[in-house]
């Protein structure tokens, strides 16, 4: 693996795992916001507060997973399992994260129910960090797909 793909992959999932926090967080507040009701309006664009713990939970398991997933993959953390889930794996959460960030705009624009605030934020931030994320785990699947089965 060369050092470009192994620092991609080790900014990629520490990136994942620090939004996988967040979310762990999210669960029993809304910090770093004030309020539930800006919290809504800030990082889902609708309802009046935090969603339920299990669904943040679930996203941080998510994020966790894939951050791990990358970070084996691209030989920054120690491999387990068969590499082909592992690979199957990276090449999921490149899928994910660039659908995410290539849907964003589209899903949350300006026919969008989602409040101004969060649209705003979405079109700046969120989609365009969810494609940088899904293209360096791209870069990671891609290096590792010429790879012979471990």
């Amino acid at each position: 693996m060369s050092g470009a793909v192994r620092v991609a992959g080790g900014v990629v999932a520490g990136v994942l795992g620090a939004t996988g926090v967040l979310h762990a967080v999210w669960a029993v507040t809304p910090w770093p916001l004030r309020t539930p009701e800006e919290f809504a309006d800030t990082v889902v664009g609708a309802g009046g507060g935090v969603p339920p713990a299990a669904a943040c939970l679930a996203v941080a398991g998510a994020l966790g997973a894939g951050a791990y997933l990358v970070a084996a993959e691209a030989g920054v953390l120690p491999a387990v399992g068969p590499a082909c889930l592992r690979r199957a794996g990276v090449r999921a959460v490149a899928g994910v994260m660039l659908a995410r960030g290539v849907a964003g705009p589209v899903v949350f624009g300006r026919v969008s129910e989602r409040s101004a605030r969060f649209r705003r934020l979405n079109v700046r931030y969120y989609s365009p960090l969810c494609v940088a994320l899904g293209a360096g785990a791209a870069v990671v699947a891609g290096a590792g797909a010429g790879r012979r089965p471990q």
